[in-house]
């Protein structure tokens, strides 16, 4: 009698396995999937019109599934893309509605992509943080509002945080900093306020930070120059006050370094001008001094901007030993004496050195 028992059970098993095979997904996924697509409205390229019938698995729009548990993995809905569905109509996507807390019901997420809407509203669910296998978390370009959870931190195998042009408001969670395998972090253009953590260093793996565009105040925490591979940061057009922080010039792959629109103060820090940094804008601040006098064959930039600065003195001498300067701009400072002669100064316009107080030389009048 056990024995037949045991085969039944098996038989029943393997009934519900071949049938769950076929269907593409368990029906708790098919279930969450329809209260997400509930809450959110689009009508002019038909995005939902493929989610129908049971199989969640083949050919649901911007839906994969993974290969052996068949669980729901991805969810890829972008309204700007090369997707023929775009140009049939000549236009891009418009989405309205909500993202539902229904998506963490899908637990073997590991990405969710929901950007480029122009319409989204409502707050980043805030169970999201409870997703164990997240990996991607992309809502650029929508108009979600409310704060980051606060539990984002929970997120350790998170490598991309990306809620760009948004209307997201309040502090930057302090459990960010808990993000171990965070590479791509990008909060541009939202209404983010309060300071930047002091252990921001902590995000070891982060390659592009960029925070622009938004209210942040306090001083740059000293602690990013910790983060070995970070080659980007923009924190322009922010509310941030103090000095830069001289360690920043000795980080070794940083290559693009943002800071302009602030209210920075004090000098340039010496080791900026020699360092791995290529793209320099510290325009619109109000630093103050000489412009260190330290070029050399390691200075290498293909811009850099500190107009609407402080900055009194000559024109550093050594500057004509750059490697290479392609766009050069000292405008409204309080620089003072004769432009020296050679590259970079043979190819810039009289632009790059206007409003300050007695430069002269080409392409200034003559001293």
């Amino acid at each position: 009698m056990g024995a037949v028992c045991l085969y039944v059970t098996a038989v029943a098993a393997t009934l519900f396995a071949v049938t769950w095979a076929v269907q593409g997904c368990p029906p708790s996924d098919l279930v969450a999937l329809m209260a997400f697509k509930s809450a959110l409205h689009e009508s002019k390229h038909g995005i939902f019109n493929s989610w129908v019938g049971t199989n969640c698995c083949h050919n649901w729009k911007g839906i994969s599934c993974d290969p052996q548990s068949r669980r729901v993995a991805d969810i890829n809905l972008r309204g700007e893309s090369e997707d023929p569905i775009y140009e049939k109509t000549h236009r891009t996507g418009y989405m309205t509605g909500t993202i539902s807390p229904a998506i963490c019901r899908l637990t073997r997420l590991s990405s969710v992509t929901i950007a480029d809407w122009k319409g989204i509203t409502g707050e980043i669910p805030k169970c999201i943080t409870t997703l164990p296998f997240l990996r991607i978390l992309d809502l650029i370009g929508n108009r979600i509002s409310g704060e980051i959870p606060s539990g984002i931190g929970r997120l350790h195998r998170l490598t991309v945080l990306n809620v760009a042009d948004n209307l997201i408001s309040g502090p930057i969670p302090a459990s960010l900093t808990n993000l171990s395998s965070l590479m791509h972090l990008d909060l541009r253009n939202n209404k983010i306020s309060g300071e930047l953590p002091q252990d921001f260093g902590r995000l070891g793996m982060l390659s592009r930070a960029l925070l622009s565009r938004n209210l942040i105040t306090g001083t740059i925490p000293s602690s990013i120059s910790q983060i070995y591979r970070l080659a980007d940061l923009d924190l322009s057009l922010n509310k941030l006050s103090g000095p830069i922080p001289a360690t920043i010039g000795k980080m070794a792959v940083l290559a693009t370094l943002n800071l302009d629109c602030n209210n920075i103060s004090g000098r340039i820090p010496p080791s900026l001008i020699v360092s791995a940094v290529s793209n320099l804008n510290l325009s619109r601040n109000s630093l103050s001094g000489l412009i260190p006098d330290v070029f050399g064959p390691r200075s290498y930039f293909t811009a850099i901007d500190l107009a609407f600065n402080k900055l009194r003195g000559a024109i550093p001498k050594s500057i004509v030993s750059a490697s290479y300067i392609g766009h050069l701009d000292l405008s409204h400072n309080h620089l003072c004496g004769r432009i020296p002669a050679g590259p970079p100064f043979d190819h810039l316009e009289a632009s790059s050195f206007s409003y300050n107080d007695c430069l002269c030389g080409k392409p200034l009048k003559t001293c």
